[in-house]
């Protein structure tokens, strides 16, 4: 939204400082100003020029050598505009002149012939809308004379003020809400304009006569109050330039004076407002109601726009002329031949307008403002101020009658007592009380001092949606006083330390471990699911009670039954960027229950994802050590457990003879397997993926007793022994494993298993680690070679021979 300083002007005085100064005091105290323009700068370089001599180009059938004079020198251009005639005068930019978009003149030939700048149009200097040919000037126009001084166009400073930091202040969407802010600001007083004594003017040109227009208004519709006049004896025209020059600067297109001066009070007031052609008004009758029956409604921009029952209209006898508080009708806009017009400044329901606008994808200046939630209280006076400026094109002008009003709400004011002192603590500054007054009277705000502190009423059109406690009446002192002049301080509260629950500090290991220890990233989900995503992971279980009412996508319209469909979707798109990753999650889960609705999971998993190699015994033991780091006692069982309520039974993503379960307590609490390759098809995930996931839930709070040991490093050093032996595809890792802990020797400190090759359906091949050691004294090389013998014999006698 752009500002204009001199219009601001018109109401406040402002500090001789420069334009870049004054925003940047503008921008600490109450909003952001994106950047500083200055408008005139292209029409003091353009001058009158008279055309003295034309001829057409040699190489041309449509251009012009066109020669001319300023009084002083003459000068030649090429031209193709079809109304270039000589002792036409016309406005000529000379080289170097920069027009909007970037575009400098520089010497160009044409058709060969060298062009010493351009003869312009209106719409190319940005004062008209006629590109048909160049702009012409009255006979008397002085050649010489930059045409902004010709058309009395003065230098402006625009202040382009970020939307984003106003959408909390209905009342600085208009130059007088904004001059009253740099009247505070800058401790300037607002100049009292619109008084009593020029209310009282207004009123006078208005008479007993019967309102030509009545209004109804359906107290079930979206009107928070309707105010309306009647005039006759219209003339429409070109508004003043003056009027022009500013709807231009803030981005409005000059149409004609009736027009103009509606765009013109919603830019100076901040309030919306519409001007009918009374002609077109049926049964000279006003009706805000719902559209019921209305199925489509032209509106001005000339598209047919789809209403529902519930959109407000507002109407005529016949049916409706303007949807309320967005746009009017096609029908009943001002034309050049409008002699009569219906004023209209009414206030609408914030939320219900921006819903109706948000349907048809119809964002319009009004709708900006009303959907701020606007002030009914200031309808009367953008009412008057409309009038005032209708008398002031048309001097002919008649009130028709007086005001109408109708379901205007009862205003009751808001009080909000503070004192000096708690207004000084939270602002950490000491703030006199006399100031603090000051500058909440320069907001518009009534204070009424007393003993224990300040009784505020809140202007009524900061009271819609901005203010509503003390909170907000320091911070109104804060930012005037400017933060930046506020002294930063650390807080002097004492703090102590905070005992973690239980279940914080299970959370903390965790982390601690598979970040340090495990080297994992942790990662955070979204909660809500949607039923692609399972479908993709195959997950049975759909959640169909746990589904939101406004979801805001498809892609998340559930609670999540389970962390494994998240898990998978974060796989597939980290394994674009890596070819080996490990990840893990600390989150919740939501099971459908038939009594209390939902059953809230809290859940670990754990992703192992590789392109080349299977993370499946790195998982085990990686989670075997995290159980172990959290002393909980635990056993972990090969193969799938149908019963394991951490998945369903109808699953079908883990692979069959890569599963193990995690049993905590005598109960499935988790479990390890490797994800079905159609479930990675699905997901188009290429490589090996093993997930682990361990619910926390019902032993996260219970206190684990410490088991952990501690014992001398060891003297002695320990001998490690790898052998590989083969064993039936369907056998368990664990058997291999229990048979060579069956070897009765007390030097065998541990075994694991190392790796794990499937040779064939029915075969694999097992690696087995073992370390021998003897904690009083070092072990001989005989020994060692009968330790390691034994332990090939003892695994060869339960079915397992080693691999040749």
């Amino acid at each position: 939204m752009y500002i204009s300083i001199e219009w601001i002007k018109d109401f406040v005085d402002l500090p001789e400082i420069s334009p870049e100064k004054l925003a940047e005091r503008f921008t600490m105290a109450t909003c952001e100003v994106d950047d500083v323009l200055t408008t005139g700068e292209l029409l003091k370089r353009v001058r009158v020029v008279e055309i003295t001599q034309v001829e057409d180009h040699p190489d041309s059938d449509h251009l012009h050598l066109v020669r001319f004079t300023d009084g002083k020198e003459e000068r030649q251009v090429v031209c193709g505009a079809p109304n270039v005639a000589v002792g036409k005068k016309v406005p000529f930019a000379p080289l170097g002149t920069t027009f909007s978009g970037g575009f400098t003149l520089t010497p160009k030939k044409i058709r060969g012939i060298v062009s010493e700048g351009m003869l312009c149009s209106e719409t190319e200097l940005e004062i008209g809308d006629d590109d048909s040919g160049l702009k012409i000037f009255p006979d008397d126009a002085p050649l010489g004379q930059s045409v902004g001084d010709y058309i009395g166009q003065k230098n402006d400073i625009l202040f382009d003020i970020d939307n984003k930091s106003i959408t909390h202040r209905p009342d600085l969407w208009g130059h007088y809400g904004m001059a009253r802010e740099f009247a505070a600001v800058f401790g300037n007083p607002l100049k009292d304009i619109w008084n009593s004594e020029w209310e009282k003017t207004i009123r006078s040109w208005m008479n007993d006569e019967k309102p030509p227009v009545s209004i109804s208004v359906d107290p079930d519709s979206a009107n928070l109050g309707f105010t309306g006049i009647s005039m006759d004896n219209i003339t429409v025209k070109n508004s003043p330039q003056w009027m022009q020059d500013r709807l231009n600067a803030c981005g409005m297109r000059p149409i004609n004076n009736i027009v103009d001066i509606s765009n013109y009070v919603m830019l100076e007031l901040g309030i919306p407002n519409h001007i009918y052609d009374r002609n077109t008004i049926r049964g000279e009758e006003i009706i805000v109601r719902r559209a019921g029956d209305d199925k489509e409604f032209v509106t001005l921009d000339e598209v047919t726009r789809e209403l529902l029952p519930t959109d407000t209209m507002v109407c005529d006898a016949q049916g409706p002329s303007g949807i309320a508080g967005i746009m009017g009708g096609l029908d009943s806009s001002i034309a050049d031949t409008t002699s009569r017009i219906f004023i209209e400044v009414a206030n609408w329901k914030d939320s219900e307008v921006r819903r109706t606008a948000t349907r048809l994808g119809l964002r319009t200046d009004a709708l900006q403002r009303y959907e701020k939630s606007l002030d009914s209280q200031l309808l009367e006076r953008t009412l008057l101020r409309l009038v005032e400026l209708v008398r002031e094109s048309c001097p002919e002008a008649k009130v028709r009658g007086s005001v109408v009003m109708a379901n205007m709400p009862e205003y009751s004011p808001m009080v909000i007592n503070v004192s000096p002192q708690r207004i000084c603590h939270v602002l950490g500054k000491d703030v006199p009380a006399d100031e603090i007054v000051k500058i909440l009277r320069a907001l518009d705000f009534t204070v009424v001092q007393s003993e224990t502190g300040l009784s505020v009423t809140v202007p009524s059109y900061r009271a819609t949606k901005d203010i509503e406690c003390d909170a907000d009446i320091i911070e109104e002192i804060g930012r005037v006083i400017g933060y930046d002049n506020i002294t930063p301080e650390s807080p002097l509260n004492t703090i102590s330390a905070v005992r973690l629950s239980e279940a914080k500090v299970k959370s903390r290991k965790i982390q601690d471990f598979m970040v340090n220890r495990v080297g994992a990233l942790e990662i955070m989900t979204y909660p809500m699911v949607g039923e692609k995503l399972l479908d993709q992971a195959y997950w049975p279980v759909k959640n169909e009670s746990l589904v939101l009412v406004n979801a805001m996508s498809p892609e998340s319209d559930r609670m999540r039954p389970s962390l494994i469909p998240s898990l998978m979707a974060s796989t597939a798109l980290n394994q674009k960027s890596y070819s080996s990753f490990r990840m893990f999650e600390l989150g919740r889960s939501y099971q459908e229950d038939t009594k209390e609705f939902s059953n809230e999971r809290y859940q670990f998993g754990f992703v192992a994802f590789d392109k080349k190699k299977s993370p499946y015994l790195e998982v085990a033991n990686a989670m075997e050590e995290l159980l172990n780091s959290l002393n909980i006692s635990f056993r972990m069982v090969p193969g799938a457990n149908d019963r394991n309520p951490l998945y369903p039974q109808n699953w079908e993503g883990l692979h069959p003879y890569e599963t193990m379960d995690i049993q905590i307590m005598g109960k499935s609490r988790g479990y390890i397997g490797t994800i079905h390759p159609l479930v990675c098809r699905n997901f188009k995930i290429k490589g090996q993926l093993v997930i682990a996931v361990l619910d926390l839930t019902d032993f996260q709070d219970q206190r684990m007793k410490d088991k952990t040991r501690y014992q001398p490093l060891d003297r002695f050093p320990s001998s490690l022994f790898d052998c590989t032996v083969l064993a039936d595809a369907q056998t368990p890792v664990e058997d291999v494993v229990k048979a060579l802990k069956t070897m009765k020797m007390k030097e065998l400190d541990w075994v694991k298993v190392a790796d794990v090759f499937v040779m064939s359906e029915e075969q694999k091949a097992v690696t087995l680690r073992m370390s021998f050691k003897d904690p009083e004294k070092t072990l001989a090389g005989d020994f060692i070679k009968e330790a390691e013998d034994l332990a090939v014999k003892t695994l060869e006698s339960k079915g397992f021979p080693l691999k040749v």
